[in-house]
């Protein structure tokens, strides 16, 4: 059992867990929770060493190591995958979302969440602010981000992308857009998405296929990245369903 803090195995975990480049550079990444670690080995992510807490390291050095509040005693190290866009299969009439630099990773981790739910294709994260194996998409994501799909690439690799797969490319935006339940997306279809502070790019906006809203009644303009996502990759649900 692992009793010290000053043990070079939990510094390097404190360093996974708050450093990208860490992360990075290593090719590691760090895990908490048993729902989690699961998920994340039944999706064949492969772990370099568990620690559970009063078995592998006292108590006070798990809560050195613990991110979270609360936790059920069990954090893993992992190996990090390639997430590259060429490794990506998907069915004959994907539904495909694409987020640009959105920064909040509790954001991140929720659409991957709705991403699992709704059965996404693949979730493909352009000119990122923030790494896939931050702790707080993990946490957000509960999971999802091991079973979906997902793709680090920038915007031109991604259009590139989603044009030689002939999907139709729908931009998520309030400008010169109509209701998303008036636009069809039963076909080969990439939902696109912007930053939570600046929305979506030029880049993007000249480049859809079709702008779209979801209608505001009160005093806001805007949903939160996480809410909207959800919201649109469920209308493509109801319609695909109701084909």
């Amino acid at each position: 059992m692992i009793t010290s803090l000053q043990n070079q195995k939990i510094k390097d975990i404190v360093a996974l867990e708050t450093k990208s480049r860490e992360r990075r550079e290593r090719g590691l990444f760090v895990v908490e929770g048993v729902r989690e670690v699961e998920r994340a080995l039944a999706c064949g992510y492969e772990a370099v060493e568990t620690f559970r807490r009063g078995t592998d390291v006292s108590d006070a050095v798990y809560e050195k190591i613990a991110y979270r509040g609360s936790t059920e005693g069990v954090i893993a190290v992992m190996k990090a995958r390639t997430l590259s866009l060429n490794l990506v299969r998907t069915s004959e009439n994907p539904l495909v979302l694409v987020l640009e630099s959105v920064e909040k990773p509790g954001n991140l981790g929720a659409v991957l969440r709705t991403a699992d739910a709704a059965g996404i294709d693949a979730v493909l994260i352009c000119d990122p602010l923030t790494d896939i194996y931050n702790p707080n998409i993990i946490r957000a994501s509960l999971g999802a981000v091991f079973s979906v799909p997902v793709a680090v690439c920038t915007s031109i690799e991604a259009y590139g992308w989603l044009k030689a797969k002939g999907l139709n490319i729908l931009t998520a935006q309030l400008q010169d857009s109509e209701p998303y339940y008036a636009t069809d997306m039963r076909c080969g279809t990439a939902i696109v998405f912007g930053a939570e502070d600046q929305g979506l790019s030029p880049f993007w906006r000249e480049r859809s296929d079709k702008k779209i809203r979801i209608p505001m009644a009160g005093l806001m303009d805007s949903l939160n990245v996480s809410v909207s996502a959800a919201i649109l990759c469920f209308e493509a649900v109801r319609q695909r369903c109701s084909k």
